[in-house]
């Protein structure tokens, strides 16, 4: 089957002091001509952002955007008037539609936070803008896919405005698993969290990324203990 990997050390990068950010795709400063998208996702980025530090208020279109907090807390606020902390363990959706402003700050002052920002195509221009969060079971992520977005909210899921699934999985060392995909249409970039996995053959490390498309299915097996996130979305 068609993919594309790509290495971690392979990614833009960027150090502004309060913030240390990873792009996986064209962001900002860092554009790579081949690496703008995969199918409908557009942003992935890895930031880990300093304590009392964070993204002052900025605006934002007809983007689904997803954020994964991976260790820390992270403060959001909005033109909507929603104001909460986020942080490892909850996921949060944001439906930016016809336009909202937002701020994202680090509100400890002793500890960094480590999010994965994620940006996908809506299926929709200028939806009403809204948001979520929920805080999910990690241990129903054990050696299993715990899927936390949905088109539809399936389940104990997030919906987005997107036929996407994520979905988060934590395995122990020589675990194997397939999966399967909902749409014929869809493709998948998987990232990794930590840990070693074999992907259809190809060895992936921590922060690498792969993308695969025209399949049905494929496999996943850990050579040590890891933690991954699969997004599923439309290849077109």
């Amino acid at each position: 089957m068609p993919k594309v990997i790509h290495r971690a050390e392979t990614r833009g990068h960027f150090n502004h002091g309060w913030l240390n950010t990873y792009h996986s795709f064209s962001f900002a400063d860092y554009y790579n001509p081949d690496r703008i998208q995969f199918g409908l996702l557009r942003v992935l980025n890895d930031d880990v952002v300093k304590p009392g530090m964070g993204f002052g208020t900025h605006p934002h279109n007809n983007m689904e955007i997803i954020t994964i907090p991976l260790e820390g807390q992270l403060e959001h606020r909005d033109s909507m008037g929603n104001g909460s902390i986020i942080e490892a363990g909850e996921v949060q959706v944001m439906t930016a539609g016809s336009g909202i402003t937002h701020s994202e700050f680090n509100p400890s002052q002793e500890e960094e936070v480590n999010l994965l920002q994620i940006w996908v195509f809506p299926r929709e221009r200028n939806l009403t803008p809204r948001y979520d969060q929920k805080r999910f079971d990690t241990s129903k992520m054990k050696n299993q896919f715990l899927t936390v977005v949905t088109p539809d909210g399936a389940g104990e899921s997030l919906f987005i405005h997107q036929d996407a699934w994520f979905s988060l999985a934590e395995t122990d060392d020589g675990k194997e698993m397939e999966y399967q995909m909902h749409s014929g249409n869809s493709g998948v970039y998987l990232f990794v969290i930590d840990g070693e996995l074999e992907v259809d053959g190809d060895t992936l490390k921590s922060r690498d990324g792969i993308g695969i498309y025209d399949t049905s299915e494929f496999s996943v097996k850990s050579l040590q203990p890891a933690r991954f996130l699969i997004m599923e979305i439309p290849m077109n």
